[in-house]
């Protein structure tokens, strides 16, 4: 049975984070969107909710991690293609992300990082699927 996985990121502006990943292609479900949090689509299965310091510190007793000092998570999304993957790396530099690490070219698997606005990681990444074994 496959699950959704709802990933959430606390975001220091959300206006300009949604402009943000708006130019990466994303969209957001409207009716998990106030001025606190939105719900951006990654896929059918995949969800990340971008929440508001206030509103991500309503959910842990825990600090707020600053991502530009300290990595909390890397987020890695699978694209459909090695040119997708510099499509997408594309994108986030032109929306005002920053490059994280160098692609990394493994023959079987390429994968390229970027940082969004608040310094979260993202790495988009294609292997090819001939080199997985079915299970």
């Amino acid at each position: 049975m496959a699950s959704k996985i709802f990933v959430n990121l606390p975001v220091k502006d959300l206006n300009k984070s949604v402009a943000f990943f708006t130019k990466l292609g994303y969209s957001f479900n409207q009716q998990f969107t106030d001025e606190t949090a939105t719900c951006m689509i990654v896929s059918e299965d995949i969800y990340v909710m971008l929440l508001t310091h206030p509103k991500f510190q309503s959910f842990t007793p825990k600090p707020v991690a600053d991502a530009t000092k300290s990595t909390e998570v890397l987020i890695c999304l699978s694209c459909e293609s090695r040119e997708a993957v510099g499509e997408m790396v594309g994108r986030a530099l032109d929306a005002g992300g920053t490059t994280f690490s160098e692609p990394q070219d493994h023959g079987f698997m390429l994968h390229h990082s970027i940082q969004d606005l608040d310094g979260h990681i993202w790495e988009f990444m294609h292997m090819d699927p001939s080199f997985v074994e079915k299970a």
